[in-house]
């Protein structure tokens, strides 16, 4: 999808959500002038005082300052007993008001001076949806992932199952409460021991919590910005600006992708300015620490180190057990 199509969407998507709160409105007027007949008398005094007070200020003869104060004090006691008769009947004070999704623009998208945040959210959104889709996001949640593959399983002294436990009711709590004040993540293990099911299990979680997400190997991230980088059409989404303005973005397998001056700079800006955005970060990996710190410059793995919170998996290869081996 295009970004003038995901535009198109999007514009298309806040009409939507405009009409049904102007319907969902109605509605609710509809309900109360049939339960309380004199709400609709007070709204109909109402909107006499409001034409009086546009002809008085159109007309503009003599000295109308007390007109116009007694048409607002009217005013203000209508609106005043439409909200008694309202909270008397059970009913909140804005029953009968419009409820937009985002009270700045009215979910019109577009403020006196430029496109609402609220837009742009959503713009992103659609956009990182596209990216999860062609990255065919493993069919993974919490509910099915089992505790019992790292039974009896003893790493180096380490009880795996009491260990991944601890893994398993951290990566559920980092979900359930995650915000843009979240730690970044650093899972790192032997092939096979459940981080893509884990990171992907947040992930799902997050989105479902109403925030944008975008999930994919470093591999496809970095090859995308690369076909971008080095030959996009005008038209074509911008795949680095998504990933560095995603509200979580999760990263797989780090450390599988080709060692050029290109990806690394790309890795770098992707982990240095989402860390200087505070915007949280999930990536995995199979090496050890070692490893990563000779395959990396000083730069990336000082972020890593001292901003990431480090995730350890131990265990049996979940797959090769699966598998029967």
């Amino acid at each position: 999808m295009t970004r003038t199509e995901i535009r198109h969407l999007a514009n298309a998507q806040m009409e939507q959500r405009r009409n049904r709160a102007v319907a969902a409105a109605e509605e609710r007027r509809k309900e109360i002038y049939s339960k309380l007949p004199q709400i609709k008398e007070m709204q109909t005094m109402l909107a006499q005082t409001s034409v009086k007070l546009s002809q008085s200020l159109i007309t503009n003869k003599g000295d109308h300052r007390q007109a116009l104060e007694e048409i607002r004090k009217n005013n203000t006691e209508c609106r005043r007993m439409i909200a008694d008769t309202l909270t008397a009947a059970g009913y909140p004070e804005d029953h009968l008001e419009i409820h937009y999704r985002c009270q700045i623009c009215e979910d019109t998208g577009f403020t006196d001076r430029a496109m609402c945040d609220c837009l742009k959210r959503l713009i992103n959104k659609i956009a990182s949806d596209e990216l999860n889709r062609d990255a065919n996001m493993p069919n993974a949640d919490f509910a099915h992932f089992d505790l019992n593959m790292y039974r009896d399983v003893n790493i180096n002294g380490i009880d795996a199952y009491k260990l991944m436990s601890n893994v398993a009711a951290f990566c559920r709590d980092y979900a359930k409460n995650f915000s843009m004040s979240s730690q970044s993540l650093l899972m790192i293990g032997n092939p096979g021991l459940g981080k893509t099911h884990l990171s992907v299990s947040i992930a799902k979680e997050v989105i479902n919590l109403g925030h944008s997400v975008i999930y994919g190997s470093v591999v496809d991230r970095l090859r995308d910005i690369e076909r971008e980088h080095f030959g996009r059409a005008e038209e074509d989404r911008n795949v680095l600006d998504l990933l560095l303005e995603t509200d979580l973005l999760v990263l797989d397998d780090l450390g599988s992708e080709q060692r050029t001056p290109f990806y690394e700079s790309t890795l770098y800006n992707i982990i240095n300015t989402r860390i200087n955005t505070s915007r949280p970060t999930i990536i995995s990996t199979n090496l050890t620490w070692e490893e990563l710190s000779q395959m990396y410059n000083e730069r990336l793995i000082s972020r890593l180190a001292y901003v990431y919170k480090r995730v350890g998996f131990i265990g049996r290869d979940v797959r090769a057990i699966m598998a029967g081996m």
